[in-house]
């Protein structure tokens, strides 16, 4: 952990904190870094190094990674281009999950900022931020349990057993159309004499295109405008 993290500034707020500012409509096209992730990808080169009583374990996984591109979102005067995700990983030969994880890539263009949320039925969830430019092929993210924005929350088993004091994902969009990322979750664990580094990477290769955010397609409007005509029957 000698790398300093990022951790977003807590600036004063804007006299105007109601007042919206009208977004690009076409989240595809206003996603900046995150625009290469949007779609459905699976990777087949996953390494998994966790924490067993023995001493570090390594694990090979494979991940099905879909990212949906969703509407803009404000927060007042804030734009927010969202990436809704779900990972489902699985060792190879084997059925039930190794690892499930849902959230959000957002990017803040104004700000110059990713975000992402990830949340686990294992009773966790954070939010990591790290500073990237709209054209930027490589970011990093942090998330740190001793503050008050990008920080982590567990459940008591895990603050207790494996405690979580630093998430760091890095991101990698490679030349050939794939993407990969390199993560590191450090932990406090009774009976280790230092930190462990729990490390996760992978490389994605496209299944599937993005489709359009929904504001942009017709059948994205109708639960919002009941009563219209729709090209699709649902």
């Amino acid at each position: 952990m000698s790398e300093k993290p990022f951790i977003p500034t807590l600036n004063r707020p804007p006299k105007d904190i109601y007042t919206e500012t009208e977004p690009n409509w076409d989240t595809l096209a206003a996603l900046g870094p995150l625009a290469p992730m949007a779609g459905t990808w699976f990777g087949e080169h996953g390494v998994d190094i966790n924490p067993k009583l023995d001493g570090p374990q390594t694990n090979a996984y494979l991940e099905y990674y879909k990212l949906e591109v969703g509407d803009p979102q404000n927060n007042g005067p804030q734009v927010l281009y969202p990436l809704r995700y779900h990972t489902h990983i699985v060792e190879p030969g084997q059925r039930q999950a190794f690892h499930d994880q849902v959230g959000f890539w957002l990017w803040d263009p104004a700000a110059e900022i990713v975000y992402m949320t990830g949340s686990i039925p294992r009773g966790q969830t954070w939010l990591a931020a790290g500073p990237a430019k709209a054209t930027d092929r490589t970011f990093t993210l942090w998330s740190v349990r001793d503050t008050h924005i990008n920080t982590i929350a567990s459940n008591p088993f895990l603050e207790a057993a494996f405690q979580t004091v630093q998430y760091k994902v890095t991101v990698s969009i490679n030349e050939d159309g794939t993407w990969s990322y390199e993560q590191v979750t450090t932990l406090i664990i009774p009976g280790y004499d230092k930190p462990f580094e729990h490390k996760d990477s992978n490389v994605l290769t496209l299944v599937n295109p993005p489709r359009p955010n929904p504001g942009q397609i017709d059948e994205g409007w109708w639960p919002r405008k009941p009563g219209q005509t729709h090209s699709r029957n649902f």
